[in-house]
Protein backbone atom coordinates (compact mmCIF):
# COMPACT_ATOMS: atom_id res chain seq x y z
CA UNK A 1 0.00 0.00 0.00
CA UNK A 2 1.66 3.24 -1.26
CA UNK A 3 5.00 1.37 -1.25
CA UNK A 4 6.73 3.63 -3.80
CA UNK A 5 5.54 6.88 -2.19
CA UNK A 6 6.41 5.60 1.26
CA UNK A 7 9.97 4.56 0.38
CA UNK A 8 10.72 7.86 -1.39
CA UNK A 9 9.40 10.09 1.40
CA UNK A 10 11.27 8.01 3.97
CA UNK A 11 14.46 8.37 1.93
CA UNK A 12 14.02 12.14 1.75
CA UNK A 13 13.52 12.44 5.51
CA UNK A 14 16.32 9.99 6.25
CA UNK A 15 18.79 12.22 4.39
CA UNK A 16 17.97 15.03 6.83
CA UNK A 17 18.51 12.76 9.82
CA UNK A 18 21.94 11.87 8.53
CA UNK A 19 23.22 15.45 8.43
CA UNK A 20 25.68 16.44 11.12
CA UNK A 21 24.55 20.03 10.93
CA UNK A 22 21.04 21.14 10.00
CA UNK A 23 20.64 24.32 7.95
CA UNK A 24 17.81 25.99 6.09
CA UNK A 25 19.44 24.61 2.92
CA UNK A 26 19.18 21.03 4.28
CA UNK A 27 15.52 21.57 5.09
CA UNK A 28 14.83 23.05 1.65
CA UNK A 29 16.52 20.08 -0.05
CA UNK A 30 14.53 17.62 2.03
CA UNK A 31 11.25 19.36 1.24
CA UNK A 32 12.19 19.38 -2.46
CA UNK A 33 12.70 15.60 -2.36
CA UNK A 34 9.35 15.12 -0.59
CA UNK A 35 7.67 17.19 -3.34
CA UNK A 36 9.38 15.09 -6.00
CA UNK A 37 8.11 11.91 -4.30
CA UNK A 38 4.55 13.26 -4.29
CA UNK A 39 4.71 14.23 -7.97
CA UNK A 40 6.02 10.79 -8.94
CA UNK A 41 3.14 9.27 -6.94
CA UNK A 42 0.68 11.15 -9.18
CA UNK A 43 -0.14 14.03 -6.84
CA UNK A 44 -0.88 17.12 -8.95
CA UNK A 45 1.80 19.82 -8.94
CA UNK A 46 -0.31 22.59 -7.27
CA UNK A 47 -1.26 20.28 -4.38
CA UNK A 48 2.29 18.90 -4.01
CA UNK A 49 3.71 22.43 -3.96
CA UNK A 50 1.15 23.70 -1.46
CA UNK A 51 1.77 20.67 0.76
CA UNK A 52 5.55 21.05 0.81
CA UNK A 53 5.34 24.83 1.25
CA UNK A 54 3.30 24.20 4.41
CA UNK A 55 5.81 21.61 5.63
CA UNK A 56 8.73 24.00 5.05
CA UNK A 57 6.98 26.94 6.73
CA UNK A 58 6.00 24.76 9.69
CA UNK A 59 9.53 23.35 9.97
CA UNK A 60 11.13 26.78 10.01
CA UNK A 61 8.48 28.11 12.38
CA UNK A 62 9.13 25.32 14.87
CA UNK A 63 12.85 25.84 14.76
CA UNK A 64 13.89 22.56 13.17
CA UNK A 65 17.39 23.96 12.60
CA UNK A 66 17.86 24.51 16.34
CA UNK A 67 16.22 21.22 17.30
CA UNK A 68 18.26 18.47 18.93
CA UNK A 69 16.39 15.84 16.87
CA UNK A 70 15.49 17.63 13.60
CA UNK A 71 14.84 14.39 11.73
CA UNK A 72 12.14 13.28 14.16
CA UNK A 73 10.57 16.73 14.18
CA UNK A 74 10.41 16.77 10.36
CA UNK A 75 8.73 13.35 10.37
CA UNK A 76 6.19 14.68 12.85
CA UNK A 77 5.47 17.73 10.70
CA UNK A 78 5.11 15.67 7.49
CA UNK A 79 2.83 13.24 9.36
CA UNK A 80 0.62 16.10 10.54
CA UNK A 81 0.38 17.64 7.06
CA UNK A 82 -0.34 14.27 5.40
CA UNK A 83 -3.11 13.68 7.93
CA UNK A 84 -4.62 17.10 7.17
CA UNK A 85 -4.34 16.47 3.40
CA UNK A 86 -6.36 13.26 3.76
CA UNK A 87 -9.07 14.83 5.91
CA UNK A 88 -7.77 15.08 9.45
CA UNK A 89 -10.05 12.50 11.06
CA UNK A 90 -12.29 9.60 10.09
CA UNK A 91 -15.96 10.30 9.32
CA UNK A 92 -18.57 7.70 10.23
CA UNK A 93 -21.19 6.35 7.86
CA UNK A 94 -24.68 7.71 8.53
CA UNK A 95 -27.05 4.75 8.83
CA UNK A 96 -29.84 6.44 10.76
CA UNK A 97 -33.21 5.99 9.12
CA UNK A 98 -36.18 3.66 8.69
CA UNK A 99 -34.49 2.27 6.68
CA UNK A 100 -31.21 4.10 6.07
CA UNK A 101 -30.50 4.22 2.34
CA UNK A 102 -26.96 4.09 0.95
CA UNK A 103 -26.58 4.91 -2.76
CA UNK A 104 -23.43 3.66 -4.50
CA UNK A 105 -22.07 5.59 -7.52
CA UNK A 106 -19.01 5.39 -9.74
CA UNK A 107 -17.63 4.33 -13.12
CA UNK A 108 -17.83 0.80 -14.49
CA UNK A 109 -14.93 -1.28 -13.22
CA UNK A 110 -14.35 0.83 -10.12
CA UNK A 111 -15.54 -1.97 -7.85
CA UNK A 112 -19.03 -0.70 -6.94
CA UNK A 113 -20.74 -4.11 -6.85
CA UNK A 114 -18.01 -5.74 -4.78
CA UNK A 115 -17.93 -2.76 -2.43
CA UNK A 116 -21.73 -2.88 -2.02
CA UNK A 117 -21.46 -6.46 -0.80
CA UNK A 118 -18.45 -5.65 1.42
CA UNK A 119 -20.37 -2.76 2.99
CA UNK A 120 -23.37 -5.02 3.59
CA UNK A 121 -21.08 -7.54 5.27
CA UNK A 122 -19.44 -4.79 7.36
CA UNK A 123 -22.81 -3.43 8.56
CA UNK A 124 -24.11 -6.92 9.29
CA UNK A 125 -21.10 -8.36 11.11
CA UNK A 126 -19.61 -5.27 12.79
CA UNK A 127 -22.62 -3.03 13.34
CA UNK A 128 -25.33 -5.66 13.86
CA UNK A 129 -27.56 -4.20 11.13
CA UNK A 130 -30.05 -6.03 8.92
CA UNK A 131 -29.29 -5.21 5.29
CA UNK A 132 -31.00 -5.47 1.90
CA UNK A 133 -28.87 -5.20 -1.24
CA UNK A 134 -30.49 -3.80 -4.39
CA UNK A 135 -29.29 -4.79 -7.88
CA UNK A 136 -29.77 -1.47 -9.64
CA UNK A 137 -27.35 -2.04 -12.53
CA UNK A 138 -29.75 -3.16 -15.26
CA UNK A 139 -27.26 -2.82 -18.13
CA UNK A 140 -24.16 -4.88 -17.36
CA UNK A 141 -25.17 -8.52 -18.03
CA UNK A 142 -23.28 -10.03 -15.08
CA UNK A 143 -24.01 -7.27 -12.54
CA UNK A 144 -27.16 -8.83 -11.05
CA UNK A 145 -25.75 -12.36 -10.87
CA UNK A 146 -22.48 -11.04 -9.39
CA UNK A 147 -24.34 -9.25 -6.60
CA UNK A 148 -26.51 -12.32 -5.97
CA UNK A 149 -23.41 -14.50 -5.69
CA UNK A 150 -21.74 -12.09 -3.28
CA UNK A 151 -24.95 -11.69 -1.28
CA UNK A 152 -25.15 -15.47 -0.95
CA UNK A 153 -21.58 -15.58 0.39
CA UNK A 154 -22.37 -13.13 3.20
CA UNK A 155 -25.95 -14.20 3.89
CA UNK A 156 -27.59 -10.95 2.74
CA UNK A 157 -30.69 -10.88 0.51
CA UNK A 158 -30.44 -9.22 -2.89
CA UNK A 159 -33.52 -7.50 -4.30
CA UNK A 160 -33.92 -7.88 -8.08
CA UNK A 161 -36.79 -7.58 -10.54
CA UNK A 162 -36.27 -9.52 -13.73
CA UNK A 163 -37.29 -7.68 -16.88
CA UNK A 164 -37.53 -4.29 -15.15
CA UNK A 165 -35.14 -1.83 -16.81
CA UNK A 166 -36.03 1.10 -14.58
CA UNK A 167 -33.49 1.39 -11.72
CA UNK A 168 -35.51 4.07 -9.92
CA UNK A 169 -38.60 1.85 -9.86
CA UNK A 170 -36.54 -1.14 -8.68
CA UNK A 171 -34.96 0.86 -5.86
CA UNK A 172 -38.31 2.32 -4.72
CA UNK A 173 -39.84 -1.17 -4.53
CA UNK A 174 -36.82 -2.42 -2.55
CA UNK A 175 -37.16 0.44 -0.05
CA UNK A 176 -40.87 -0.27 0.36
CA UNK A 177 -40.10 -3.94 1.08
CA UNK A 178 -37.41 -2.91 3.60
CA UNK A 179 -39.93 -0.65 5.36
CA UNK A 180 -42.40 -3.51 5.65
CA UNK A 181 -39.74 -5.84 7.06
CA UNK A 182 -38.18 -3.13 9.25
CA UNK A 183 -34.79 -3.71 7.62
CA UNK A 184 -32.11 -1.34 8.96
CA UNK A 185 -30.16 -0.49 5.80
CA UNK A 186 -30.80 -0.61 2.05
CA UNK A 187 -27.69 -0.50 -0.19
CA UNK A 188 -28.39 0.38 -3.83
CA UNK A 189 -25.79 -0.71 -6.40
CA UNK A 190 -26.00 1.37 -9.59
CA UNK A 191 -24.84 1.23 -13.19
CA UNK A 192 -21.62 2.79 -14.37
CA UNK A 193 -20.00 3.56 -17.71
CA UNK A 194 -16.44 3.39 -18.95
CA UNK A 195 -16.35 7.19 -18.81
CA UNK A 196 -18.50 10.02 -17.47
CA UNK A 197 -21.53 10.61 -19.73
CA UNK A 198 -24.81 12.48 -19.45
CA UNK A 199 -27.03 9.39 -19.47
CA UNK A 200 -25.27 7.87 -16.46
CA UNK A 201 -25.30 11.18 -14.59
CA UNK A 202 -29.02 11.68 -15.28
CA UNK A 203 -29.76 8.22 -13.92
CA UNK A 204 -27.75 8.54 -10.71
CA UNK A 205 -29.17 12.04 -10.14
CA UNK A 206 -32.72 10.66 -10.58
CA UNK A 207 -31.99 7.88 -8.09
CA UNK A 208 -30.71 10.35 -5.54
CA UNK A 209 -33.66 12.69 -6.02
CA UNK A 210 -36.15 9.82 -5.68
CA UNK A 211 -34.57 7.93 -2.78
CA UNK A 212 -33.15 10.86 -0.77
CA UNK A 213 -30.45 8.57 0.67
CA UNK A 214 -28.75 9.15 4.00
CA UNK A 215 -25.44 8.41 2.29
CA UNK A 216 -24.32 8.71 -1.32
CA UNK A 217 -20.87 7.17 -1.75
CA UNK A 218 -18.60 7.63 -4.74
CA UNK A 219 -16.47 4.54 -5.44
CA UNK A 220 -13.18 5.07 -7.25
CA UNK A 221 -10.39 2.75 -8.36
CA UNK A 222 -7.29 4.11 -6.62
CA UNK A 223 -5.07 2.83 -9.45
CA UNK A 224 -6.52 5.18 -12.09
CA UNK A 225 -4.26 8.13 -11.25
CA UNK A 226 -5.31 11.70 -11.93
CA UNK A 227 -8.36 10.45 -13.85
CA UNK A 228 -9.73 9.40 -10.46
CA UNK A 229 -9.60 13.01 -9.26
CA UNK A 230 -11.27 14.33 -12.42
CA UNK A 231 -14.04 11.73 -12.20
CA UNK A 232 -14.54 12.48 -8.51
CA UNK A 233 -14.99 16.17 -9.34
CA UNK A 234 -17.48 15.44 -12.14
CA UNK A 235 -19.65 13.19 -9.95
CA UNK A 236 -19.54 15.60 -7.03
CA UNK A 237 -20.63 18.54 -9.17
CA UNK A 238 -23.66 16.57 -10.31
CA UNK A 239 -24.83 14.60 -7.26
CA UNK A 240 -22.97 16.20 -4.32
CA UNK A 241 -22.07 12.86 -2.72
CA UNK A 242 -21.30 12.42 0.98
CA UNK A 243 -18.09 10.42 0.90
CA UNK A 244 -15.48 8.59 -1.16
CA UNK A 245 -14.53 4.92 -1.22
CA UNK A 246 -11.07 3.92 -2.50
CA UNK A 247 -10.88 0.42 -3.96
CA UNK A 248 -7.88 -1.73 -4.94
CA UNK A 249 -5.66 0.05 -2.45
CA UNK A 250 -3.76 -3.21 -1.94
CA UNK A 251 -2.47 -3.09 -5.52
CA UNK A 252 0.86 -1.73 -6.72
CA UNK A 253 -0.47 1.80 -7.05
CA UNK A 254 1.32 5.12 -6.85
CA UNK A 255 -1.62 6.29 -4.78
CA UNK A 256 -1.05 10.02 -4.94
CA UNK A 257 -4.29 10.80 -6.73
CA UNK A 258 -6.24 8.83 -4.16
CA UNK A 259 -4.63 10.86 -1.37
CA UNK A 260 -5.66 14.15 -2.93
CA UNK A 261 -9.30 13.36 -3.72
CA UNK A 262 -10.25 14.51 -0.23
CA UNK A 263 -8.45 17.81 -0.76
CA UNK A 264 -9.87 18.33 -4.26
CA UNK A 265 -13.59 17.65 -3.69
CA UNK A 266 -13.69 18.43 0.05
CA UNK A 267 -15.49 15.18 0.81
CA UNK A 268 -14.22 12.60 3.33
CA UNK A 269 -12.76 9.25 2.35
CA UNK A 270 -14.92 6.83 4.35
CA UNK A 271 -13.71 3.36 3.36
CA UNK A 272 -10.79 1.67 1.61
CA UNK A 273 -10.92 -1.70 -0.11
CA UNK A 274 -7.80 -3.77 0.54
CA UNK A 275 -8.47 -7.10 -1.17
CA UNK A 276 -11.04 -9.33 -2.81
CA UNK A 277 -12.42 -11.04 0.29
CA UNK A 278 -15.72 -9.81 1.70
CA UNK A 279 -14.10 -8.71 4.96
CA UNK A 280 -11.31 -6.81 3.16
CA UNK A 281 -12.77 -3.39 3.91
CA UNK A 282 -11.41 -0.82 6.34
CA UNK A 283 -12.76 2.42 7.73
CA UNK A 284 -10.41 5.16 6.53
CA UNK A 285 -8.35 6.84 9.24
CA UNK A 286 -6.18 9.69 7.85
CA UNK A 287 -3.73 9.65 10.76
CA UNK A 288 -3.21 5.88 10.53
CA UNK A 289 -2.71 6.06 6.76
CA UNK A 290 -0.16 8.84 7.23
CA UNK A 291 1.70 6.60 9.69
CA UNK A 292 1.80 3.76 7.19
CA UNK A 293 3.06 6.02 4.40
CA UNK A 294 5.89 7.18 6.68
CA UNK A 295 6.81 3.58 7.59
CA UNK A 296 5.50 3.92 11.14
CA UNK A 297 3.05 1.03 10.81
CA UNK A 298 -0.52 0.97 12.08
CA UNK A 299 -0.58 -0.91 15.35
CA UNK A 300 -4.03 0.42 16.31
CA UNK A 301 -5.69 -1.14 13.24
CA UNK A 302 -3.74 -4.36 13.79
CA UNK A 303 -5.01 -4.63 17.37
CA UNK A 304 -8.57 -3.85 16.24
CA UNK A 305 -8.45 -6.64 13.68
CA UNK A 306 -7.05 -9.04 16.24
CA UNK A 307 -9.80 -8.18 18.71
CA UNK A 308 -12.45 -8.96 16.11
CA UNK A 309 -11.18 -12.54 15.99
CA UNK A 310 -10.28 -12.68 19.68
CA UNK A 311 -12.17 -15.17 21.84
CA UNK A 312 -11.45 -14.69 25.56
CA UNK A 313 -12.42 -18.22 26.58
CA UNK A 314 -10.34 -19.73 23.80
CA UNK A 315 -7.38 -17.54 24.86
CA UNK A 316 -7.66 -18.82 28.44
CA UNK A 317 -7.83 -22.41 27.24
CA UNK A 318 -4.75 -21.98 25.05
CA UNK A 319 -2.81 -20.27 27.86
CA UNK A 320 -3.51 -23.16 30.22
CA UNK A 321 -2.35 -25.69 27.62
CA UNK A 322 0.83 -23.71 26.96
CA UNK A 323 1.72 -23.51 30.65
CA UNK A 324 1.13 -27.25 31.12
CA UNK A 325 3.05 -28.09 27.92
CA UNK A 326 -0.11 -29.47 26.29
CA UNK A 327 -0.19 -27.09 23.31
CA UNK A 328 -0.52 -29.21 20.17
CA UNK A 329 -0.94 -29.09 16.41
CA UNK A 330 -4.73 -28.76 16.60
CA UNK A 331 -4.33 -25.61 18.73
CA UNK A 332 -1.72 -24.29 16.29
CA UNK A 333 -4.06 -24.93 13.34
CA UNK A 334 -6.93 -23.13 15.08
CA UNK A 335 -4.76 -20.09 15.75
CA UNK A 336 -3.59 -20.01 12.13
CA UNK A 337 -7.24 -19.95 11.06
CA UNK A 338 -7.84 -16.91 13.28
CA UNK A 339 -4.83 -15.09 11.81
CA UNK A 340 -6.06 -15.78 8.27
CA UNK A 341 -9.42 -14.22 9.12
CA UNK A 342 -7.65 -10.96 9.97
CA UNK A 343 -6.83 -10.34 6.29
CA UNK A 344 -3.92 -10.40 3.87
CA UNK A 345 -0.67 -11.53 5.53
CA UNK A 346 1.40 -8.86 3.74
CA UNK A 347 -1.11 -6.18 4.76
CA UNK A 348 -0.89 -7.31 8.38
CA UNK A 349 2.92 -7.24 8.22
CA UNK A 350 2.73 -3.68 6.88
CA UNK A 351 0.92 -2.62 10.06
CA UNK A 352 3.93 -3.54 12.20
CA UNK A 353 6.37 -0.59 12.46
CA UNK A 354 9.48 -1.18 10.36
CA UNK A 355 8.23 -4.51 8.99
CA UNK A 356 7.44 -2.99 5.58
CA UNK A 357 11.20 -2.63 4.98
CA UNK A 358 11.83 -6.28 5.85
CA UNK A 359 9.06 -7.55 3.56
CA UNK A 360 9.53 -4.97 0.78
CA UNK A 361 11.02 -7.39 -1.78
CA UNK A 362 9.51 -10.54 -0.30
CA UNK A 363 6.45 -12.06 -1.95
CA UNK A 364 4.08 -13.00 0.88
CA UNK A 365 0.93 -14.57 -0.51
CA UNK A 366 -2.22 -15.64 1.28
CA UNK A 367 -1.13 -19.24 0.57
CA UNK A 368 1.86 -18.89 2.92
CA UNK A 369 0.24 -21.29 5.41
CA UNK A 370 -0.55 -24.00 2.83
CA UNK A 371 2.65 -26.07 3.40
CA UNK A 372 2.09 -26.10 7.18
CA UNK A 373 -1.59 -26.93 6.79
CA UNK A 374 -0.77 -29.82 4.45
CA UNK A 375 1.75 -31.23 6.92
CA UNK A 376 -0.63 -31.05 9.88
CA UNK A 377 -3.48 -32.33 7.68
CA UNK A 378 -1.47 -35.49 6.94
CA UNK A 379 -1.18 -36.33 10.65
CA UNK A 380 -3.58 -38.67 12.43
CA UNK A 381 -5.84 -37.19 15.16
CA UNK A 382 -3.59 -38.86 17.76
CA UNK A 383 -0.44 -37.30 16.26
CA UNK A 384 -1.99 -33.83 16.21
CA UNK A 385 -2.77 -34.08 19.90
CA UNK A 386 0.57 -35.65 20.84
CA UNK A 387 3.49 -33.93 19.06
CA UNK A 388 6.07 -35.93 21.01
CA UNK A 389 4.99 -39.21 19.37
CA UNK A 390 6.37 -38.26 15.97
CA UNK A 391 9.18 -40.73 15.28
CA UNK A 392 11.05 -41.35 12.03
CA UNK A 393 8.50 -43.62 10.38
CA UNK A 394 5.60 -41.30 11.25
CA UNK A 395 7.48 -38.34 9.78
CA UNK A 396 8.14 -40.29 6.55
CA UNK A 397 4.42 -41.07 6.24
CA UNK A 398 3.45 -37.42 6.91
CA UNK A 399 5.95 -36.18 4.31
CA UNK A 400 4.55 -38.57 1.69
CA UNK A 401 0.96 -37.68 2.54
CA UNK A 402 1.53 -33.94 2.42
CA UNK A 403 3.67 -33.89 -0.71
CA UNK A 404 6.50 -32.26 1.27
CA UNK A 405 10.07 -33.40 1.74
CA UNK A 406 11.22 -34.96 4.99
CA UNK A 407 13.48 -31.91 5.42
CA UNK A 408 10.47 -29.58 5.26
CA UNK A 409 8.60 -31.70 7.80
CA UNK A 410 11.58 -31.74 10.17
CA UNK A 411 12.08 -28.00 9.77
CA UNK A 412 8.46 -27.30 10.65
CA UNK A 413 8.53 -29.64 13.65
CA UNK A 414 11.67 -27.94 14.95
CA UNK A 415 10.08 -24.50 14.52
CA UNK A 416 6.91 -25.70 16.23
CA UNK A 417 8.88 -27.01 19.22
CA UNK A 418 10.86 -23.77 19.52
CA UNK A 419 7.62 -21.77 19.32
CA UNK A 420 6.09 -23.95 22.01
CA UNK A 421 9.04 -23.38 24.36
CA UNK A 422 8.99 -19.64 23.76
CA UNK A 423 5.23 -19.44 24.36
CA UNK A 424 5.56 -21.39 27.59
CA UNK A 425 8.32 -19.08 28.79
CA UNK A 426 6.21 -16.00 28.04
CA UNK A 427 2.96 -17.41 29.50
CA UNK A 428 4.44 -18.89 32.64
CA UNK A 429 4.34 -16.27 35.38
CA UNK A 430 5.64 -18.34 38.29
CA UNK A 431 2.95 -20.90 37.55
CA UNK A 432 0.15 -18.37 37.60
CA UNK A 433 -2.18 -17.83 34.69
CA UNK A 434 -1.85 -14.29 33.33
CA UNK A 435 -5.05 -12.33 33.43
CA UNK A 436 -6.69 -11.92 30.03
CA UNK A 437 -7.65 -8.27 29.51
CA UNK A 438 -11.34 -7.57 29.02
CA UNK A 439 -12.30 -6.18 25.65
CA UNK A 440 -14.24 -2.95 25.64
CA UNK A 441 -17.72 -3.30 24.17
Amino acid sequence: MFESLSSKIEKALHSLRGKGKITDINVAETVKEVRKALLEADVSYPIAKEFTDKVKADAMGRGVIQSIEPGQLMVKIVHEELTKLMGGESVELNVKGQPAIVLIAGLQGSGKTTFSAKLANYLKTKKGKSVLLVAGDVYRPAAVSQLQTLGGQIGVEVFTEEGNRNPVDIAQKAVKLAQQRKTDVVIVDTAGRLAVDEEMMDEIAALKESLKPQETLFVVDSMTGQDAVNTAKAFNERIDYDGVVLTKLDGDTRGGAALTIRYTVDKPIKFVGIGEKMDALDVFHPDRMASRILGMGDVVSLVERAQEQYDEEEARRIQKKIIHNEYNFEDFLAQMAQIKKMGSIKDLMGMIPGMDKVTKDVEIGDDAFVPIESIIGSMTPYERKNPSCLNGSRKQRIAAGSGRSIQEVNRFLKQFEETRKMMKKVSSNKGKLPKVPQRKR
